[in-house]
């Protein structure tokens, strides 16, 4: 009757580890200053196993749950953006801009777009007053956008 005990104790300590440890997501980025971060251990609450090193995290772990349930439908909806729509009742420029997020959040972006996406927007509008006074030509203003002087 004593191993039964123990047996049960033994369950019921796995369970409440199993809930305590499986609660939260694993962060791709520090909290504090957004860099990528080290994983330092890990622990198996079937076999109360511990491992300890230095372990980084996977691209997507930097991904937030709207960014991957979105991934998520391209992936069920096998890549269809018009099967998106339906199923996310979104439109396509909307679909567009959050896979621009997903990729830039991968650092997959395109670097021209990053680019002129990192100039403040005073940048752009002195750039393009100057285009339309015929101060530069179209090329020029588009070599300035994209940070290309």
């Amino acid at each position: 009757i004593d191993i039964l005990n123990l047996l049960d104790k033994i369950k019921i300590r796995n369970l409440t580890t199993e809930l305590i440890f499986m609660a939260y997501k694993l962060p791709g980025k520090c909290s504090i200053c957004g860099h990528d971060i080290i994983v330092t251990n890990f622990y198996c609450p079937n076999c109360s196993t511990r491992t300890e090193g230095g372990f980084t995290s996977c691209k997507f772990c930097s991904l937030n749950k709207e960014q991957l349930d979105f991934i998520e439908v391209f992936l069920k909806c096998r890549g269809n953006i018009k099967d998106m729509e339906k199923e996310l009742g979104i439109s396509y420029p909307t679909i567009r801009n959050r896979f621009d997020e997903v990729l830039q959040a991968l650092g997959l972006g395109n670097s021209n777009e990053a680019a002129i996406q990192s100039k403040p927007k005073a940048d752009y509008s002195a750039i393009l007053v100057a285009l339309e006074k015929g101060e530069i030509s179209p090329q020029e203003a588009l070599r300035q956008l994209k940070g290309k002087k």
